[in-house]
């Protein structure tokens, strides 16, 4: 196949996790197709997301665990450690899977061509590039997202930093004020405060992650601040600024109001992200976009308002999650190089943050079941009742299970707070997606003694008191 000219069957805008994943189904139908990336390839996932952010909890875990080891018999270790060399590593890292898993999958296509610099719509079959038309009668968006920086008064002349410096900064701060207090706030925050550094966190919301089920946050909180973390919610940013590199944050606190300042070496915004939908030129095809956080509308089968341009990934808002943009690519592509209409099921797909313990969560909540449905029955099983965190002494946590009562207790949603709890998610996704009841999996023989026994366990409790059986009661 030659590219002397500039028609393709299909262009994909992105060059992270959704356009991959579309990028392989285009190249399995043997389609002429370009994708367009202004960046470097990998998307946020790779380059400044999941891997550089779980391999620097990692080191965290390791720090943590041998300052305060759950065995009794061991004794804590204080060794420093070499913050440059861990930043270096994780660059290496990035690096080797940038190249292993982006640049040489693509460079092993015959079918896709690699096209950099920045796309905008000229209209709705033709794009520019670097002063390049690129056409085609079917396009994928699939731009991704960017750190939000709220309006916050005196922001623009702070020094602050958003997930991407923090991934990489040059010296480990002694003092850090992150403001947000979901996912990446939390993760943040744990990772740095077990590096060593003084860490304060302010959430606007009277919780931390205020999206999941009340006991895993009130738990969460309580563990975060046992370690040494300061954490205030309920919090109104007032005005930020800093004097000699120093950085402050005035807030009002709580129902009173009262004013506080706060000071660190470091100011990580972590309020979210947002669309990349900004320079694309929407407005000159017609694609339609969300008033709040312009990410772009699509259907259940990601087709935009613009009938021959579908969309997947970060760029339609949330869940930003790789796994969940994979998916989306995939689906755009199947349904614009076939004309199938695959969906997907987003009540199945699961989400975790990795904090220690950590959270995972599918389906519905107790409150989202009640609010759709009027009734709802849940069970919540602390992890010091199952077997296998009781042997290991990693016994903090829960894991709740909400049914729908008037269907034989269907499962509707797992949600968990527990060392590897997003690795026991995965039964709980097969549940859900598969609309499996509460005695199907009691019915299903686990391996004794695992942390997984736990779905199994909360599962029972609908119709046991698990006080009251042996551990290796069926």
């Amino acid at each position: 196949m030659t590219y002397s000219d500039s028609k393709f069957d299909l262009v994909i805008i992105g060059g992270g996790a959704a356009a991959f994943s579309a990028a392989i189904k285009a190249e399995v139908y043997g389609v002429k197709t370009a994708m367009i990336e202004k960046h470097v390839l990998g998307g946020t996932c790779v380059n400044v997301g999941c891997i550089p952010s779980k391999n620097l909890l990692g080191v965290g875990e390791i720090l943590h665990s041998s300052k305060n080891p759950v065995y009794p018999a061991i004794s804590p270790c204080t060794e420093a450690f070499d913050f440059t060399r861990v930043i270096r590593d994780k660059d290496n890292l990035v690096r080797f899977l940038r190249s292993s898993k982006y640049n040489d999958v693509l460079s092993g296509f015959e079918n896709v061509r690699l096209i950099e610099g920045e796309a905008y719509f000229v209209s709705d079959k033709v794009v520019t590039v670097n002063a390049r038309r690129i056409e085609s009668d079917k396009f994928i968006i699939a731009t991704g997202s960017s750190p939000i920086v709220p309006a916050i008064k005196g922001i623009e002349a702070v020094d602050y930093i958003t997930n991407v410096e923090a991934l990489s900064l040059k010296e480990k701060p002694s003092s850090m004020i992150i403001i947000g207090g979901r996912a990446l706030g939390l993760e943040f925050a744990q990772m740095y405060s077990r590096f060593g550094t003084k860490v304060t966190l302010l959430q606007r919301n009277d919780r931390i992650i205020p999206d999941h089920e009340p006991e895993i946050s009130e738990m969460l909180h309580k563990y975060l601040v046992d370690e040494g973390i300061e954490i205030f919610t309920g919090v109104k940013i007032v005005e930020a600024y800093q004097n000699n590199g120093t950085k402050f944050v005035k807030s009002a606190l709580g129902a009173t109001g009262n004013e506080q300042i706060f000071e660190g070496e470091q100011l990580l915004i972590a309020t979210g992200r947002k669309p990349n939908t900004l320079d694309l030129h929407l407005e000159n095809i017609g694609v339609r976009l969300r008033e709040n956080d312009g990410a772009i509308i699509v259907n259940s089968e990601m087709r935009t308002s613009a009938s021959n341009i579908w969309g997947a990934g970060d760029v339609l808002g949330a869940p930003m999650l790789e796994s969940a943009a994979a998916k989306e690519g995939s689906i755009a592509a199947e349904n614009a190089l076939t004309g199938t209409h695959k969906r997907i099921d987003f009540l199945s797909v699961p989400s975790a943050i990795f904090t220690s313990p950590q959270v995972a969560s599918v389906g519905l909540t107790e409150s989202q079941m009640i609010q759709r449905f009027g009734y709802c029955s849940s069970k919540t099983l602390e992890m010091n009742q199952v077997p296998k965190a009781l042997t290991v002494n990693q016994t903090k946590g829960l894991i709740k299970m909400v049914v729908n009562p008037k269907q034989n207790n269907t499962i509707v949603g797992v949600h968990i707070l527990a060392d590897l709890a997003a690795d026991i998610i995965h039964e709980a996704v097969l549940a859900v997606k598969y609309r499996l009841t509460t005695d199907d999996i009691v019915d299903t023989v686990h391996v004794f003694p695992t942390m997984t026994e736990a779905i199994k366990l909360v599962a029972t409790s609908f119709k046991q008191d698990i006080r009251k059986l042996t551990c290796c009661a069926e």
